[in-house]
């Protein structure tokens, strides 16, 4: 049977977002571009199922480095820092990489580039989902910004590095460590976005709707606890403004960008001295 309908159609069938369960099996129309095709079925993700993997991956970033990473570097002499970079990348956000791509085969969805596009809706970024993006990397860095200056009122020293991030600028014979950092970076933006904002989000919002990023943002900050209460705090405005965004527009690629904006060149500026 043949079904033409608008479905939940961003643009046409070359950017169908997700499936709804009831249309598994149906073979429908595109009514703008007359494609056929097939639809997969997509469930909600509940808030247990969410929250244990949230709770899953927290406990790995806590282990990693509050154990794992102090003792590489307590028996090599080796700045943590270091080890953050190939600890965090391998041991850390390689597997949510991994986790989503279980999560997709569950899902008997191919990992190829439909299911990038249409699953995980990396789709075209459009002229309003930059304006978004903009408008998010600069909400963001406001909003970070004002919470620091709230915990200075009541701190007497202001202190967000964690120690397993701690390290001098760099200096002479040590600018190998940015090339470390980029594949890190790499690894920290696209882990995130394809487990958190690609494969997660999308069935949440079949479950909570309008409030999803809610949910994104409350499991997110779980992940980030380990950071220690100060860094954890000034990152709750990125927390909840991200997955708005990506929700408004659909669209994970705007996660990819504010993320990586926010956590990219301020990361340079500390590594080269320009802010402590």
């Amino acid at each position: 049977m043949l079904l033409t309908t608008p479905l939940n159609i961003r643009k046409c069938c070359q950017n169908i977002l997700y499936y709804p369960l009831w249309f598994h099996n149906q073979i429908y129309k595109c009514y703008i571009c007359q494609n056929s095709m097939r639809m997969k079925p997509l469930s909600g993700m509940k808030l247990f199922y969410s929250f244990s993997i949230y709770i899953i991956a927290a406990l790995l970033m806590w282990l990693q480095t509050h154990y794992t990473i102090p003792y590489l570097s307590e028996k090599t002499g080796l700045e943590p820092i270091l080890f953050w970079f190939v600890i965090g990348a391998l041991g850390i956000f390689l597997p949510l990489i991994l986790l989503a791509m279980a999560i997709l085969k569950s899902e008997r969805y191919k990992l190829n580039s439909r299911t990038w596009y249409k699953r995980m809706r990396f789709v075209r970024m459009t002229g309003p989902d930059w304006m978004w993006s903009i408008f998010g990397i600069l909400i963001t860095g406001i909003g970070m910004v004002a919470v620091m200056g709230i915990i200075t009122l009541f701190v007497d020293k202001l202190d967000y590095t964690p120690s397993f991030m701690e390290f001098e600028p760099l200096s002479a014979g040590r600018y190998w460590l940015l090339a470390v950092w980029f594949v890190f970076w790499i690894f920290n933006i696209m882990g995130e976005e394809i487990l958190w904002r690609g494969v997660m989000q999308p069935r949440q919002e079949l479950i909570f709707g309008r409030y999803t990023w809610v949910v994104q943002g409350t499991g997110w900050s779980l992940f980030h606890l380990a950071f220690g209460w100060q860094l954890w705090v000034i990152l709750l405005p990125m927390m909840f403004i991200q997955p708005y965004i990506v929700q408004k527009t659909r669209n994970t690629w705007t996660g990819v960008i504010i993320h990586g904006v926010i956590n990219g060149p301020s990361f340079i500026a500390i590594a080269l001295g320009a802010i402590g």
